[in-house]
């Protein structure tokens, strides 16, 4: 009898633990067919290896266990840092060059049939990319002509990723590292430029300057221009100090001043001597006359 109930008892335990485990594989069966994809993501479905159609999502979907299989893609733009590049420039420069570049999935099928990796094949492809372009452009344009480089850059890299289903968006070059003697000598460089213009500007203002002076003295070639000039220059440097001033003044200045009566004096003075000349010729001719008639009578 006792033997008879622990048979019973043993095989109802038994029971209890094929049933936990059916309902545990049960569990696990529904758990696997059940697949919610977000807004931000795409499924790829496979039904025994083959891809079904297009990526779906998002939503609730349900999948045969064991036949089908879904992979996740997600859709969002990744920002990526490329590792620093050890590049030399066409004017053999050596220079340390990293970069950021911005990307999505665009078509989830391809991204998950074409490469194992689509992340990992993009950093590979901006690595090379990034030394091969940076390897071919001289220093200068490397520092100035950012904005034509990362267009460049953006272009290539889209071109090998548009098969993968990846779309590069933005390609920025972040920094440029040179050498120290290079800094220095670009320093030196610049500085030498800076002198350079203002050489060129002081010049450039002496040239005007001097043309400015050739108009004053062409405005100043009257005497009455060049006096007016003087006591004005007089009355600023008696308001300005307070010392005495001794100024040599030319004489010509004061020759207008030196006649008599008006200044229309001035202006007849040659004639004047000129008529005073002539008087005195004609009495010498005539003196000498009178003296040779008194000789040809003796």
């Amino acid at each position: 009898m006792e033997t008879g109930l622990g048979l019973v008892q043993v095989a109802g335990f038994g029971f209890l633990v094929v049933a936990f485990a059916v309902l545990l594989f049960v569990i696990f069966l529904v758990a696997s067919a059940v697949r919610i994809v977000n807004e931000y993501e795409r499924g790829v479905i496979f039904k025994l290896g083959r891809v079904q159609g297009p990526a779906k999502g998002p939503g609730l979907f349900f999948l045969v266990p064991i036949r089908d299989r879904m992979v996740k893609i997600d859709l969002r733009t990744v920002s990526m840092n490329v590792p620093p590049q050890e590049v030399i420039t066409r004017d053999n420069v050596p220079a340390r060059v990293d970069a950021v570049i911005y990307f999505r999935v665009v078509d989830p099928n391809r991204a998950v049939v074409e490469v194992e990796n689509y992340v990992l094949a993009t950093s590979q492809i901006s690595q090379t990319t990034l030394r091969s372009v940076l390897g071919q452009k001289d220093l200068d344009d490397l520092l100035t002509d950012r904005e034509a480089i990362n267009e460049e850059l953006q272009t290539i890299i889209d071109d090998h990723t548009e098969p993968w289903g990846i779309k590069v968006s933005v390609v920025e070059v972040k920094d440029v590292e040179i050498p120290q003697q290079m800094q220095r000598a670009m320093a030196r460089q610049a500085e030498s430029e800076r002198e350079r213009r203002a050489k060129i500007i002081a010049a450039e203002g002496e040239y005007q300057a001097s043309q400015r002076l050739r108009q004053a003295a062409d405005r100043l070639e009257s005497p009455t221009a060049l006096q007016l000039r003087l006591f004005q220059t007089l009355t600023e440097i008696s308001s300005e100090n307070s010392s005495t001033v001794i100024l040599p003044i030319p004489m010509d200045l004061f020759r207008p001043y030196l006649g008599t009566g008006d200044g229309s004096q001035s202006t007849r003075q040659p004639e004047a001597r000129r008529e005073e000349e002539k008087e005195a010729e004609h009495l010498y001719d005539e003196a000498v006359g009178e003296t040779r008639g008194v000789e040809e009578v003796l």
